[in-house]
C-alpha cells in the first residue's frame, strides 16, 4: 500500500537530483526510466486513493486520484517520455533537470486535492518553466523568460489571494467545484485563465514559446496550458462564460498564425486555439462536452508535440524558423517531413487521425446545447486551423519554393520520439474506443458516422481550395521578416514608450528643483554665517563642539538623503 499512495511527482523530483550528478549513458537511461516507472506506478493505482491530514482546522489532500487526475496523469508521463527522449542528444545538464522538475510539478498539480498543494505546485510549474526559455542563452530569450514569469507569477499571486478569501468565506481549501459565487472564486477564475492563455492574458505564450530551446518548446507545448485547463474542468464546468471565451480563443489566433512567419510562432497561435475548443467544452459542461475537453487536451498534447518537435528537428539542423528561409526540405529531411503531414492532419481533425475523435465531441455538444453560434464559430476555426497549422506549416518548411538549404534529417533519438508520437496519432485516430475508455463519462459517442465523417472531409476540402487559390492568385499573406505584436503591443512598445517620457520628464524637474535648492540652501548658510559673526560667537558657546560642526553635518546628511533618493 505504501508503494500506491507514493505521488507521481515524487519519482521526478528524485529523477531530477540524481540526473544533475551524472554524465554520459547513465543519465540518458535514468531519465528514460523514471517516466515509464511512474506510468507503470499510476497504472497500478486504484480510483479514489488519496492522502489527507490536517492542517491548522484545513483537511489537505496533496494526493488524490479519480477518473479526471488520472487522464491528465497519463497523457503527462507519455508527453514526458516522449520529449525526454527527444532531448537524450543535449549535454546541457541545466535544461534536462528543468525538464524534469517541470514534468513533476505538472504532476503534482494534477494530482493536488486542495487549493494550497495546487498553490505551490502552480508556483513550481513557473520557475522550472522559465529556466527551458532562458537555457537558449539568447538576449530574447532572456527578456521573453522575464516576462513570462512575472506573468506566471501573477498568476500564482492572483490564485493565492483567490484561494485565502475562497477559504475564509466556505471554510474549506478543497479543491472541486467552485464556481462564480464571490470575490475569491473569481479571483481563482482569473488565475486559472491567465495560464489557460485567455483573450488579453495570451502573449506570455505567444512570446514566450518560440524564444525556448528546441527541446525546451516540446515540453512547455503540454504541461501549462493543460495544468489550467484540467484546473478549468475540475472547478468551473459548465461555466457558460467559458463557452464565449474559448469561443473567441478558437478565432482570434487564427488571423495572426496566417501572418506570422516564424513558425513555431504560429504554432504557438495555433495552441491557443487549440485550447479554446477544450474551454468550449468545458464551458457547455454536459458528459459529452467534458469528454471532448478532455480528450482533446490529451490528442492536442501528442500532436502539438509532434508539430514542435517537427519545426524543432528543422531548427536543429538548419538554425533557421522563419518561412520565408526555409522550403524544399523534403528532398533532404524526408522522415521529418512525414511526421510534420502525420501532426498536420491530426491537428487538422482529418478523419482516421487523433484530432478528429475528439474535436468533433466539442462540436456536437454545442450544436446539441443549442449554442449555433458558437458552432459555426467553431467550423469557421477548424478551416482556419488547417490553413495556417495543417497547411501552412509543412508546406513553408518542407515545399513552397527551394530555399537551397540541404539538412539532413535529426538524430535519432528525435526521429524516434516523432516517430512514437506519431503513431500514437494514428493509434488513437483508428481505434479510438481506447481513448474513450479513460474518458470520466461513458456517453457512447461513436465519432464515425456518416454525418461527422462528410462534413468534416467537405470543410478541410474547401479549406484548401481556398488555400490554393489564395496561393496561386498571389492573394495568401507573404511570409514577411518581421515580429508581429497583438496585445503585447501594449507592453512592450506602448507602456515603456510612456514610461521613458514620463521617467525623462521626472528627471529633468528633478535637476532642475535641486538646483535650485541647493542655491537656496547654500544662500542660507551664507546668510546664517554671516548672522553667526555678528553674534560674537553666541551659538560657539551654546554649542560645545560649534555650530559650525553642526551645520556641516546638517548639509552632509541632506546631500546623502537627495543622492540616495535620486
Amino acid at each position: 500500500m505504501w508503494m500506491i499512495e507514493i505521488p507521481p511527482f515524487v519519482p521526478f523530483f528524485i529523477g531530477a537530483l540524481i540526473i544533475a550528478f551524472t554524465r554520459g549513458s547513465l543519465r540518458g537511461v535514468l531519465m528514460v526510466a523514471v517516466p515509464i516507472i511512474s506510468a507503470l506506478h499510476l497504472w497500478m493505482v486504484p480510483e479514489g486513493i488519496h492522502l489527507q491530514f490536517t492542517f491548522f482546522d484545513y483537511q489537505l489532500m496533496p494526493y488524490r486520484v479519480d477518473k479526471l487526475s488520472i487522464m491528465f496523469g497519463y497523457v503527462f508521463h507519455i508527453a514526458a517520455l516522449i520529449g525526454i527522449i527527444y532531448s537524450l542528444h543535449l549535454r546541457d545538464t541545466m535544461q534536462q533537470v528543468a525538464a524534469m522538475l517541470y514534468a513533476g510539478s505538472a504532476l503534482g498539480a494534477v494530482f493536488a486535492g486542495d487549493l494550497l498543494t495546487l498553490f505551490v505546485f502552480w508556483e513550481l510549474l513557473a520557475f522550472t518553466s522559465v529556466l527551458l526559455i532562458w537555457a537558449r542563452r539568447t538576449q530574447r530569450a532572456y527578456m521573453a523568460g522575464m516576462r513570462y514569469l512575472i506573468i506566471q507569477v501573477l498568476s500564482g499571486v492572483i490564485l493565492l489571494a483567490g484561494t485565502l478569501l475562497y477559504a475564509g468565506k466556505h471554510h474549506t481549501l478543497a479543491f472541486g467545484y467552485i464556481g462564480l459565487d464571490g470575490v475569491g472564486s473569481w479571483l481563482i477564475f482569473i488565475a486559472f485563465g491567465i495560464k489557460c492563455a485567455f483573450p488579453f492574458a495570451h502573449n506570455w505564450l505567444t512570446d514566450a514559446y518560440p524564444e525556448a530551446t528546441v527541446t525546451g518548446t516540446v515540453f512547455l507545448s503540454v504541461f501549462t496550458t493543460k495544468i489550467a485547463v484540467y484546473a478549468l474542468a475540475r472547478a468551473y464546468p459548465g461555466t457558460e462564460l467559458l463557452v464565449y471565451i474559448g469561443a473567441a480563443m478558437t478565432c482570434f489566433p487564427i488571423f495572426f498564425a496566417v501572418i506570422e512567419n516564424d513558425l513555431r510562432r504560429v504554432l504557438a497561435y495555433s495552441l491557443i486555439n487549440q485550447v479554446g475548443f477544450m474551454v468550449v467544452g468545458v464551458g457547455i459542461g454536459t458528459a459529452l462536452a467534458i469528454n471532448g475537453a478532455v480528450s482533446h487536451a490529451f490528442n492536442d498534447v501528442i500532436f502539438k508535440g509532434l508539430l514542435f518537435m517537427s519545426m524543432g528537428a528543422v531548427l536543429h539542423m538548419t538554425g533557421k524558423i522563419n518561412g520565408s528561409e526555409l522550403g524544399g526540405l523534403y528532398k533532404t529531411m524526408p522522415k521529418t517531413t512525414i511526421f510534420c503531414i502525420v501532426g498536420a492532419a491530426s491537428i487538422s481533425a482529418f478523419p482516421l487521425f487523433s484530432g478528429f475523435v475528439s474535436k468533433s465531441m466539442v462540436m456536437s455538444a454545442a450544436l446539441s446545447e443549442g449554442y449555433d453560434w458558437v458552432w459555426l464559430m467553431l467550423l469557421f476555426a477548424s478551416a482556419g486551423v488547417f490553413h495556417h497549422a495543417g497547411i501552412k506549416i509543412p508546406y513553408f518548411a518542407f515545399f513552397a519554393h527551394d530555399s537551397g538549404i540541404r539538412a539532413t534529417d535529426p538524430p535519432k533519438n528525435m526521429l524516434l520520439a516523432m516517430a512514437i508520437a506519431a503513431c500514437l496519432c494514428i493509434a488513437i485516430g483508428i481505434y479510438p474506443q481506447a481513448l474513450y475508455a479513460l474518458l470520466p463519462y461513458d456517453t457512447g459517442y461513436t465519432p464515425y458516422d456518416a454525418t461527422h465523417v462528410l462534413a468534416q472531409t467537405q470543410l478541410l476540402f474547401f479549406s484548401a481550395l481556398a488555400f490554393v487559390w489564395l496561393n496561386l492568385r498571389g492573394m495568401y499573406p507573404p511570409e514577411l521578416k518581421s515580429t508581429n505584436l497583438d496585445v503585447d503591443w501594449l507592453y512592450r512598445r506602448l507602456l515603456p514608450g510612456v514610461l521613458q517620457k514620463s521617467f525623462a520628464a521626472i528627471w529633468q524637474f528633478d535637476n532642475a528643483f535641486r538646483q535650485a535648492f541647493m542655491i537656496k540652501l547654500s544662500l542660507c548658510f551664507t546668510y546664517i554665517a554671516r548672522k553667526n559673526n555678528r553674534l560674537n560667537g553666541l551659538l560657539s558657546r551654546n554649542y560645545p563642539i560649534g555650530s559650525m560642526a553642526m551645520w556641516v553635518a546638517l548639509v552632509l546628511a541632506t546631500y546623502l538623503l537627495l543622492s540616495f533618493i535620486k
